[in-house]
């Protein structure tokens, strides 16, 4: 089948392409091995697909290339995509922080992508397997380099060939949604590099001997922020059976390096040093104090902790010296732990890291070495955090390259 433009992967980004090149009046071919299409965006959001943030700006997003995402997120907004819902009266709203989610399932999104897509004349190919990948250059001496390239792309299904080539596989993270690492792969085939991938946005774990005291604390949780170095976030943090979880945590994770330690504020609203000065009379036990914004079972094991740590006891506040509360009050504001690693891809949002967006035009998402070759979406080393951004970048990116194949 001759076509202009190939997609491989039918997930947001994907389908954002498609339905950009078809109402430009290209002839699109989708193609995805999975049964059933944009998976992660029906698991998204608890179901209810967080499909992008009022407040995304380049600054949300980590890249080894930090400037390379900012053309694409200033043609594409989280303005144009609302438009779209709007078009097709699906209703969102707000959650925290400038998060929208459908009010309805996240297969409302889906379906609309579909719709649109299907409307631009665009043709799904799904439950197929790419099997090979040949391109022809243009020939050295024509004076545009730009045309006269071909990609044949041979399926389980049928051979196709095209002058654009699309790869929008995704990353590593969540493979029961069919997650694999092709993409990277055909970037290795056309000799793009491809830079330190890693899990994002994922539950961080800690040694076992290290966290037993707190094994049994899972389903815990506490306002805080979280800190490895100038990156801070601020939201809950959740104690888990292996480590620590919660929207700070999952934040902290894609600027964490293994062997670093977090730093955890636990009462960012509060100056412990006054409040243990203003209450050093009482007889009430530090533990028991701190149950005012803690569970009783984490006070207890945190202060049993903190003892082995620093040699101060659990006992009544007025039992302590100011050299001890000022230590105290710093513990708090500054609990210092190092993760031993992550939960991995199965539990990652996303995938740090990617193609190398040195390789790519920031205006088309096309490779400057292989005209006609782009990547778009998470497979690219731009990484959003947590909160809708890494469907804002999808969308972005997709746009861009679905103005250009």
């Amino acid at each position: 089948m001759k076509t202009d433009v190939i997609i491989i992967g039918s997930g947001a980004a994907g389908l954002m392409c498609a339905m950009q090149a078809g109402q430009r009046g290209r002839s699109v071919v989708l193609i995805d091995h999975a049964k059933k299409l944009a998976e992660k965006i029906r698991i998204s959001g608890g179901g209810r697909c967080n499909f992008t943030n009022l407040n995304a700006k380049p600054e949300n997003f980590i890249s080894t290339n930090p400037n390379f995402c900012r053309s694409a997120l200033a043609r594409y907004t989280p303005q144009d995509f609302i438009a779209l819902l709007q078009k097709h009266n699906i209703g969102y709203h707000e959650k925290t922080l400038g998060q929208l989610f459908c009010n309805d399932e996240s297969e409302a999104v889906i379906a609309m992508l579909r719709s649109e897509c299907d409307a631009a004349g665009v043709k799904r190919f799904m439950n197929c397997e790419v099997e090979e990948i040949n391109y022809t250059p243009a020939p050295d001496d024509w004076q545009e380099k730009r045309v006269g390239h071909k990609f044949h792309v041979s399926t389980s299904r049928e051979d196709f060939n095209a002058t654009s080539l699309v790869i929008a596989t995704g990353g590593l993270s969540i493979p029961k949604t069919g997650a694999t690492p092709y993409g990277y792969h055909v970037a290795e085939q056309f000799g793009i590099p491809i830079t330190k991938l890693k899990p994002g946005l994922v539950p961080l774990t800690f040694a076992p001997d290290d966290w037993k005291p707190y094994a049994e604390l899972t389903g815990v949780s506490f306002d805080a922020i979280v800190s490895v170095g100038k990156q801070s976030f601020r939201e809950n943090v959740l104690v888990t059976h292996r480590g620590l979880s919660g929207p700070a945590i999952l934040q902290i994770s894609s600027y964490w390096q293994h062997g670093e330690a977090l730093h955890i504020n636990m009462l960012p609203d509060i100056d412990m040093e006054a409040l243990l000065a203003e209450h050093k009379t009482s007889k009430k036990q530090l533990a028991k104090f701190l149950t005012q914004w803690f569970a009783k079972s984490f006070a207890d094991v945190w202060c049993a902790q903190l003892a082995e740590r620093t040699g101060i006891e659990n006992k009544p506040l007025n039992q302590y010296n100011d050299k001890q509360r000022k230590l105290i009050a710093a513990q708090l504001h500054d609990w210092q732990v190092t993760p031993s690693g992550t939960m991995g891809y199965a539990k990652a949002e996303v995938t740090c890291g990617g193609i190398d967006t040195h390789a790519l035009s920031s205006k088309t998402m096309e490779c400057i070495e292989v005209p006609g070759l782009y990547f778009i979406g998470e497979v690219v080393d731009v990484t959003g955090q947590l909160g809708g951004y890494n469907f804002q970048w999808a969308w972005a990116s997709g746009y861009a390259a679905g103005q250009a194949v």
